[in-house]
């Protein structure tokens, strides 16, 4: 009798993409179950305004009915880009740490369990006194929320400009002075932390940078990944994500990633582009990732 050869079944990754509220927010847990995705990440709000919303009961319910109906749980909620939590203009420094804090609100309501946030630029103040001003400023607002049912992300940076974060250091240090580090944790961005001259391109190289992360953040602060490639160059300290496996990065990086057996339960993300000449590339991507898992 011949034996039946062994089948090899593929685990389901915590595999996800950025999708809009257009529709509301509850549609973007529909769309992501359409794209057959087990996690996402999602703007509570218009991410280029300063202009907060408040969120209606009926939203809350159809958010939590949509959970409940497509299984997703792992959801993250990005920032606004306009949030500097370093700016030395008073003003925008308010209206950061206000942004900042609307933002933990409405995703606790939500019972969303991930804000991810750029840290900030220190605007040619020195990167110590950046680092300061973020963790004083998180400290402050992590003091005012009463019932903070989500964790603040820390995300890895590209280092355009004055960017603070593009270093593991910086965002170990923001840590350690921030007093509720159970409220915090880590979003490592490949694109990022490529552009910024961490190089992830082959199995040594990769698991030099992941041993480094480790070694200086703590792999066991890190809760979500975005999975990028880069149009630019390692070291260029620009951010400009591609198409998985089409840009500087290439396809054996994100298998290493997906392949990774610490971080097998940590939710990763694609904020690649989007549709262009009528094609989806959130199902090009997610699938040219899928098809990456050897097992």
């Amino acid at each position: 009798m011949e034996m039946k050869k062994a089948q090899t079944i593929k685990s389901t990754p915590l595999l996800g993409a950025h999708f809009s509220i257009v529709k509301g927010l509850h549609n973007a847990l529909y769309e992501a179950r359409a794209h057959g995705c087990t996690a996402l990440q999602i703007f509570t709000k218009n991410a280029q305004t300063w202009k907060e919303r408040s969120l209606m009961p009926d939203e809350i319910d159809q958010f939590e009915q949509a959970r409940a109906a497509t299984g997703i749980t792992a959801i993250a909620a990005h920032t606004s880009y306009l949030i500097n939590l370093t700016a030395v203009e008073k003003q925008k420094h308010t209206s950061s740490c206000r942004a900042l804090e609307q933002e933990l609100v409405r995703s606790s309501m939500l019972n969303i369990p991930f804000v991810v946030l750029h840290p900030g630029s220190h605007m040619d103040r020195g990167q110590d006194d950046g680092i300061r001003r973020i963790a004083e400023s998180i400290n402050r607002i992590l003091d005012h929320i009463s019932d903070l049912k989500t964790r603040l992300l820390l995300e890895t940076t590209a280092g355009q400009g004055s960017s603070v974060g593009h270093t593991f250091e910086q965002l170990a240090s923001i840590m350690h002075k921030v007093e509720k580090k159970d409220a915090v944790g880590f979003c490592l961005d490949t694109s990022h932390i490529f552009a910024a001259g961490y190089d992830i391109r082959t199995p040594s190289a990769y698991q030099k940078t992941i041993n480094i992360f480790d070694a200086v953040a703590g792999l066991g602060h890190l809760d979500l990944i975005h999975l990028n490639d880069s149009k630019k160059e390692l070291g260029s300290r620009v951010d400009r994500h591609e198409h998985i496996g089409r840009g500087c990065i290439g396809l054996q990086a994100f298998e290493l990633f997906m392949n990774d057996h610490r971080f097998q339960d940590i939710p990763k993300i694609i904020e690649t582009p989007k549709q262009h000449d009528g094609k989806d590339y959130d199902q090009v991507n997610l699938s040219t990732l899928r098809n990456l898992m050897i097992s």
